[in-house]
């Protein structure tokens, strides 16, 4: 299975359908709330690039993006793959 971290932070819309979508799939992933610890979000801003919105989703420490990305790459069917699932 896939490693999968996600920066976000506890209320945003963005993140709460990155958790539903990750959920719906049944993997698990590390979290990482830069609302309740802002010294994780230089490393954060850092590892996407300069991105500073939320989320921002990492699998196998590959950068996806924010949920817009990863939905896209579900509808493309590439996310599966990522995430190691048979499909």
């Amino acid at each position: 299975m896939a490693k999968i971290e996600m920066y976000a932070t506890a209320s945003c819309p963005y993140c709460v359908r990155a958790r539903t979508l990750l959920q719906r799939k049944g993997v698990s992933y590390d979290e990482y709330l830069v609302d309740a610890d802002p010294s994780l979000r230089p490393t954060m801003v850092s590892r996407a690039n300069g991105r500073t919105s939320v989320p921002q989703i990492f699998i196998d420490d590959r950068h996806i993006g924010g949920y817009d990305d990863m939905a896209a790459l579900d509808l493309e069917g590439g996310l599966d793959k990522l995430l190691g699932l048979n499909t």
